[in-house]
């Protein structure tokens, strides 16, 4: 199955996405700050959402983890 038709996969696809794109604009910023529009302005949006809510999203990655583990 897709990991977008299954809502467990697809939460959780889009959460490591948010954390990937925080983690590349705190790595290496001019690959991300440079474009906020377009189909790149996507990854800004996905990481300005990573930094906001960074307490939120790690919990869900938290959970996420002890659900594959135990789930």
């Amino acid at each position: 199955m897709s990991a977008l038709f299954d809502f467990k996969s697809f939460v959780s696809t889009l959460a490591l996405f948010v954390c990937a794109c925080t983690y590349v604009k705190l790595r290496a910023p001019g690959l991300i700050d440079s474009h906020r529009t377009g189909f790149r302005g996507v990854f800004w949006k996905a990481a300005r959402v990573g930094e906001r809510l960074s307490p939120f999203v790690s919990a869900l990655c938290a959970y996420m983890a002890v659900q594959t583990l135990f789930g």
